[in-house]
């Protein structure tokens, strides 16, 4: 009895399908390693702050099944910062996951001179926060949450009061409302169809003037830096 013969076009199918899976999967994989390592990349020039870190218990039919939430502060320092909270049943999870949520709710800060342009409050639940522009070297007045908040966003002279409730969450999302009602005076001046000079105070001219003067000063000695570098080497 002859033995039954093998069906080769079916066979070498099968072994090309195979192959053209393996390619796809390396591409894939390939892609993936460059992701994240410009996802690498792009986290150095970001600061974190982990502001709080909660347990959460829930009973089920088996016992009590643990999860943990983390509420992460984001920001590049120079004006950008968003805030994330993220829930997972390890911490590293929670953050990570928190990390990625602050960083799509980026929003930009105005500033003048390192401080924030004027007086403003921001509110949330029963959270109330006060932050009030400050002279230089003045520093970052304010405790740990919002400071949290200032520190990512790159305020470094500010003052600051707690004026509601002392729940960690609700002051960080209290001082990020209250940024997001920070506006520079052009846009005021805009809005209210009068001249920049009736609707900003000297000393808030005055002040972004020596910041735009501090601004240009710095540039030029980077300028300096990296010319004297090229000429060393």
């Amino acid at each position: 009895m002859a033995a039954p013969q093998r069906d080769r076009s079916a066979s070498s199918d099968g072994s090309g399908q195979r192959d053209n899976e393996r390619g796809d999967n390396r591409g894939r994989r390939d892609r993936n390693e460059r992701r994240d390592r410009r996802d690498r990349g792009n986290d150095d020039k970001y600061i974190e702050r982990v502001v709080t870190i909660n347990r959460v218990s829930k009973v089920v039919k088996g016992g009590r099944r643990f999860t943990f939430t983390a509420l992460v502060v984001v920001g590049d320092g120079e004006g950008t910062v968003g805030v994330g909270y993220g829930k997972a049943k390890e911490v590293p999870s929670a953050i990570a996951k928190a990390v990625e949520i602050a960083k799509k709710n980026f929003f930009h800060v105005p500033m003048i001179r390192r401080t924030i342009p004027h007086l403003v409050q921001g509110e949330d639940s029963a959270g109330v926060v006060l932050l009030r522009p400050a002279s230089p070297g003045t520093g970052v007045i304010a405790g740990g949450p919002v400071r949290a908040v200032l520190d990512c966003a790159g305020v470094h002279d500010v003052l600051s009061k707690s004026l509601g409730s002392a729940n960690a969450i609700n002051i960080v999302h209290a001082t990020v409302d209250a940024l997001s009602k920070l506006e520079q005076p052009e846009a005021v001046a805009a809005r209210r169809g009068l001249p920049l000079e009736d609707v900003a105070p000297q000393s808030m001219l005055r002040a972004r003037a020596e910041g735009e003067a501090d601004k240009r000063v710095e540039a030029e000695k980077k300028e300096a830096a990296k010319a004297a570098e090229g000429v060393g080497a």
